[in-house]
């Protein structure tokens, strides 16, 4: 049994379709009182976390639509609003590390496993924009100085974390005009006024253009499924 805490967008397409699975199993052991892996250290970590696992499901399943597949099993779990499990059965580093070894020779996730620092930060800047601007910038010079082989054990985890927290209305604004800025000249209307467009419409149209115009910056970015959760 395997809950990922890296964003679902590394994960190949069996990877992401077990890990669905496992998740509503892991559901059911701790509603229902199911035997299955009810001592595994996977589920004893998100004994409490109910709220946590509804928002993992929701990130699972905006990475599975981005890629065409439709979810219609809901997780309605809610113990521990706004609380995550603090403990993981292998750092989100270590995460990245099982998966290289995993996929040698088979299909890989939407997003590369990053090779470094800079290719990390790259994947995940927008979701970070969209959190926390000041520390942004911060990030964004550290990561201009960090050597391309460096460790980015640090960074790998915070920017796993914060991924955990919901961008504010005017962050997930401006990240979603970054992201469309980055496709918006592939559109067949270049004169359109987006400030009419509702925040789930700019990011579904810069998912299209993205996959459409195979612009591979954004589409290997963290924020073209996450940020579907915060958009109305």
């Amino acid at each position: 049994m395997r809950i990922w805490d890296i964003h679902p967008g590394y994960l190949n397409r069996q990877s992401l379709l077990g890990e669905h699975r496992e998740l509503h199993g892991l559901v059911n052991i701790l509603t229902q009182g199911k035997k299955g892996y009810s001592r595994h250290p996977e589920t004893l970590r998100w004994v409490g976390f109910g709220w946590a696992l509804k928002q993992r499901h929701a990130l699972i399943t905006a990475e599975m639509a981005l890629r065409g597949y439709q979810e219609k099993t809901p997780v309605r779990t809610r113990s521990g609003k706004d609380q995550w499990p603090t403990i993981f059965i292998d750092s989100p580093h270590q995460q990245f590390q099982l998966l290289k070894k995993k996929y040698q020779d088979k299909e890989p996730g939407r997003i590369p496993l990053p090779q470094n620092a800079q290719q990390l930060w790259s994947q995940h800047k927008y979701s970070l924009l969209a959190r926390d601007p000041n520390r942004y910038k911060t990030l964004e010079s550290m990561v201009a100085k960090t050597g391309p082989h460096e460790d980015f054990n640090d960074l790998t985890l915070e920017l796993t974390l914060a991924l955990r927290s919901p961008p504010a209305k005017g962050g997930l604004t401006n990240a979603l005009q970054h992201m469309w800025g980055n496709v918006s000249h592939t559109s067949n209307n270049l004169s359109i006024d987006i400030n009419h467009w509702t925040s789930k419409k700019l990011l579904h149209e810069a998912q299209h253009l993205a996959l459409e115009n195979n612009q591979q910056y954004l589409w290997h970015s963290t924020a073209l499924s996450e940020l579907i959760m915060f958009t109305k």
